[in-house]
C-alpha cells in the first residue's frame, strides 16, 4: 500500500515510481516462494510429513512466476488509500499487502467504477507492459467525470495471442465481472455471443470461487467440462496463471468414458441414444430385473440354520425397491447398495431368530451370514448383480429385453435403430453415445462422486443424456453453464436453455446474456450475424466494441491451392496465430497444399496437443478456439458437411480476432448473400460484404 493519491508528479516520475513498485512486488513474490519452499518438516509422523509436502508443493505451484506476466496490471486510488491490483496477493516481509488479488472485495471497484458511479475511487490507473517490463500507464480521473475509452484496454484486447488462451483478468468488463462474482450457491447460465468472453468468464468465475470459498471447494473440488481435448489444451493455462492449479478439466467424452469407444454413430442413432427417454428405458430395464422371492431361504448363522419365510423376504424386497426406485434423490438407495442392504436384512432376520432361541450372534457372525452362499444365491435370483457395460450390451443385443423396457416409450423403428448383433462385451463396437448410456447405468448402480462447482462450456451441444451425466457430478453443488444457442452443432442440441438447465437438474437458473463482442471485429460479426435469422432467430445478435474496415475479405476463386498459399503466406508473416479452417474431409488436402507451398502449417488434431502458430483446423474442432487471423476455406462445403452445417459455419466465421479471409469456389450459402451485400465474382473480382470489407489479397 502506498501513500495517498494526489501528488504532483511528471509522467516520468510516475513511471519511475511504478517501476520501483513493480520491482518491489517481484522481490516480495520471490521471497514468498522461498518461504514456502523452506517450510520444515517437524517429523511428527509420516502422515503429517506427507501432508506438509503436498501443501508445500501446491503452494509453490500457486506462486510459480511467469516472467511475461507482471505482478500487477492496475491501480485504484481512493481518497486515502491506493491499491495495486494483480493476479495474486503479494505481501512484504512485514505482512503488509504490496499487490491485492483481483478477486478480493476491495479490487471490485477496479472493474465496476465509472464516471457516473466512481464507487469511492478518485482515479483508476491501467498499466502497459512489454515482455514483463512496465512501458506506460493511463489514468481515468473518475471523480472528475473522466469517462474516456481506455487505449491500453483496447490494445490489450486486440493484442495478438499466439498459443494457448490467456486470462482476461486485466480487461474484465462490468457485465462480465457481475457473472464472475456471483455467489457459490447460485448457478449461472451465460448465453454468450462470439467474442464476448464467455469461456474466460467461466474460468475466472472458477478462480474467484476457489479464492472466496477455498476451504469448502478444496474438499468437494471444481470440474471444468469442455467440448474437445483441443479446446482443453487451449484453455489449460488460464487457471494456473491465476494461481489455481487443482482444478480438474475434462471433456464430456472423457467424463463418460466407462467403455472404449471403437465405432462412430450415425446422427439418427446418436440423437436417439441422447434422448431423455433412454434414461427411463434403462431404469425400467434395470429394475425390471428385480423379482419378488418365490421361496423361503435357509440362512447359516453361528452354527445353526434359520429359515426366513418368503412373505418376509417379499416385504424386504418391496421396501427396498420403494427406497431405491429414484436414485436421482440423494436420500434414496442405489441399486448396488440396495442389493447389499437386502443381504443384510436377510442375515439380520436370521440373527433375530437366533437371539429369540437363546443365542448371542455377533456382528461378525451377521456379516458372515450376509456373505454366505445361501444368501448370495438368493440375492442373485431376486436382485442380480449388474455391471454397467455388460447390462447396456445385453439390452442392445436382446430384442425382447429392450421391448419390455421400452414399452410405449420407443417405436418399433426406434428399437430397431438401437439393436446390435450379439457378441462378447469386451469387443463390442461401443460408440460415444453408448458410453453415455453406460454412464447412466453406472449412476443407477452406484452413487457418482460430485463436485462443489462445475463449469460446462459449449453446453448448447449437450444431449439430454449428457446433461444427466453432468448433473450426477453436481451433487449438491452449483454449475456455471456457458454456451451460445447459435453455435449449437450437435443433432441432439436443445432449442433453448430451459431444456438444458432442466436436464442439468437446475431448472429456473437465470440466463445472463453477453452480447458485447470484445475480441471479434464488428465487420466480422456483422457478416456472421447474417446467419442468425436462419439458425437461431430468437438469439440477439452480438455487437462489437471495435471495428476495423480491413478485418473482412471475401474472395471467390476458381482453384484453391494458389490463392490459399498466397493468403496464408501473407498472414503468417504477421505477428499472431493463423487458423486455416475447412471441412473435416478437406483437412488433409489443405495441409498438403500448404506444405507443398513451403508454409509451416500443421494440422490440429483432437489429442490435447497445442495448435501450431499456423494451424489447419477441421471445422468440427474450431469451437471455442480463436486465432488472430482466420482463413475459411470453401464455406459451402462446411455448411453441407452435416445437418447443422450453417450453425457450424457460424462458429467458423467467428474465430478471428483481427482478420477473416473467406475463400470460396462455390456460391456462398444464401443467408450470407444479401441485397447490396456479399456477392460472388470471378477470380480477380473479389466480392465484399456490404461495402465494409477491404480485399486483403487480389490477383
Amino acid at each position: 500500500m502506498s501513500s495517498a493519491p494526489g501528488e504532483a508528479t511528471t509522467p516520468d516520475d510516475v513511471l519511475t515510481a511504478e517501476r520501483a513498485h513493480l520491482a518491489r512486488a517481484a522481490d516480495c513474490l520471490t521471497a514468498m516462494r522461498a518461504a514456502a519452499g523452506a517450510a520444515t518438516d517437524s517429523g511428527v509422523d509420516a502422515w503429517a510429513s506427507e501432508r506438509l509436502g503436498a501443501a508445500r508443493a501446491e503452494r509453490l505451484r500457486a506462486l510459480a512466476a511467469d516472467p511475461h506476466v507482471p505482478p500487477f496490471f492496475g491501480r485504484t486510488d481512493g481518497p486515502t488509500e491506493t491499491f495495486h491490483i494483480g493476479r495474486r496477493h503479494v505481501r512484504d516481509a512485514a505482512g503488509d499487502p504490496v499487490v491485492i488479488d483481483w478477486r478480493a472485495p476491495m479490487s471490485r471497484p477496479f472493474y465496476q467504477a465509472s464516471a457516473a458511479d466512481p464507487q469511492g475511487l478518485v482515479r483508476r490507473r491501467r498499466f502497459g507492459f512489454a515482455d514483463g517490463q512496465l512501458t506506460g500507464y493511463e489514468d481515468e480521473l473518475l471523480a472528475a467525470g473522466d469517462d474516456h475509452e481506455s487505449g491500453l484496454l483496447r490494445a490489450e484486447i486486440e493484442r495478438p495471442r499466439s498459443g494457448p488462451m490467456r486470462d482476461i483478468v486485466a480487461t474484465i468488463q462490468p457485465d462480465q465481472d457481475d457473472i464472475v462474482r456471483a455467489p457459490l450457491a447460485e448457478s449461472v447460465c451465460v448465453q454468450g455471443a462470439p467474442g464476448t468472453g464467455k469461456t474466460a468468464v467461466g474460468l475466472h468465475r472458477a478462480a474467484y470461487l476457489l479464492y472466496t470459498h477455498g476451504g469448502q471447494l478444496a474438499r468437494t473440488g471444481v470440474l471444468v467440462v469442455g467440448p474437445t481435448r483441443a479446446f482443453l489444451r487451449y484453455i489449460e493455462q488460464v487457471l494456473p496463471t491465476l494461481g489455481e492449479v487443482d482444478v480438474e478439466q475434462t471433456t464430456i467424452a472423457d467424463l463418460t468414458a466407462r467403455v472404449p469407444v471403437r465405432a462412430g454413430e450415425d446422427p439418427a442413432g446418436a440423437t436417439l441414444k441422447g434422448d431423455a427417454r433412454m434414461a427411463e428405458v434403462l431404469r425400467r430395464a434395470l429394475w425390471g430385473g428385480v423379482v419378488r422371492p418365490a421361496d423361503d431361504v435357509l440362512v447359516p448363522l453361528a452354527g445353526r440354520r434359520h429359515r426366513v419365510p418368503v412373505e418376509r423376504l417379499k416385504r424386504y424386497v418391496d421396501d427396498l425397491r420403494r427406497r431405491a426406485r429414484t436414485p436421482d434423490d440423494l436420500q434414496l438407495l442405489h441399486y448396488t447398495a440396495a442389493r447389499e442392504r437386502l443381504a443384510m436384512l436377510v442375515a439380520a432376520d436370521a440373527r433375530r431368530q437366533d437371539e429369540q432361541a437363546g443365542g448371542s450372534p455377533t456382528d461378525v457372525d451377521t456379516r458372515r451370514a450376509a456373505r454366505s452362499a445361501e444368501v448370495r444365491a438368493f440375492c442373485d435370483a431376486v436382485w442380480p448383480a449388474r455391471d454397467a457395460a455388460g447390462f447396456v450390451h445385453a439390452l442392445l443385443t436382446d430384442a425382447q429385453l429392450l421391448a419390455r423396457a421400452a414399452g410405449d416409450l420407443l417405436t418399433d423403428a426406434e428399437r430397431a435403430l438401437l439393436a446390435r448383433c450379439a457378441g462378447p462385451v469386451r469387443t463390442a463396437p461401443w460408440t460415444a453415445a453408448d458410453a453415455v448410456l453406460v454412464d447412466e447405468v453406472a449412476g443407477l448402480l452406484d452413487r457418482t462422486p460430485g463436485y462443489g462447482h462445475v463449469v460446462v462450456d459449449e453446453a448448447q451441444d449437450l444431449s439430454p443424456m449428457q446433461c444427466r451425466a453432468v448433473a450426477r457430478r453436481l451433487a449438491a453443488g452449483s454449475v456455471t453453464v456457458l454456451g451460445d444457442l447459435a453455435q449449437a452443432t450437435s443433432p441432439e442440441a436443445a432449442a433453448d436453455w430451459e431444456a438444458t438447465l432442466a436436464g442439468l437438474g437446475r431448472p429456473g437458473t437465470v440466463v445472463r446474456p453477453l452480447t458485447r463482442g470484445y475480441r471479434v471485429p464488428g465487420e466480422v460479426l456483422d457478416f456472421a450475424n447474417r446467419l442468425l435469422p436462419v439458425i437461431a432467430p430468437g438469439v440477439p445478435a452480438a455487437t462489437a466494441v471495435r471495428t476495423d474496415p480491413g478485418a473482412l475479405a471475401l474472395r471467390p476463386v476458381s482453384a484453391l491451392a494458389g490463392p490459399l498459399a498466397e493468403v496464408v503466406g501473407e498472414l503468417a508473416a504477421r505477428p499472431g496465430s493463423v487458423g486455416v479452417v475447412c471441412a473435416d474431409a478437406a483437412a488433409d488436402d489443405v495441409a498438403s497444399a500448404l506444405a507443398a507451398a513451403g508454409l509451416p502449417a500443421e494440422p490440429l488434431v483432437d489429442d490435447g496437443g497445442a495448435a501450431a502458430r499456423v494451424a489447419v483446423v477441421p471445422a468440427t474442432l474450431a469451437k471455442g478456439l480463436e486465432f488472430d487471423a482466420v482463413v475459411v476455406v470453401d464455406p459451402a462445403a462446411i455448411a453441407a458437411a452435416e445437418p447443422r452445417g450453417l450453425h457450424r459455419l457460424y462458429v467458423v466465421l467467428t474465430r478471428a480476432v483481427s482478420t477473416l479471409v473467406v475463400l470460396h469456389r462455390r456460391d456462398l450459402p444464401d443467408p450470407l448473400t444479401t441485397p447490396g451485400g456479399a456477392t460472388d465474382g470471378t477470380d480477380g473480382a473479389p466480392g465484399t460484404a456490404g461495402g465494409a470489407a477491404d480485399v486483403l489479397v487480389s490477383r
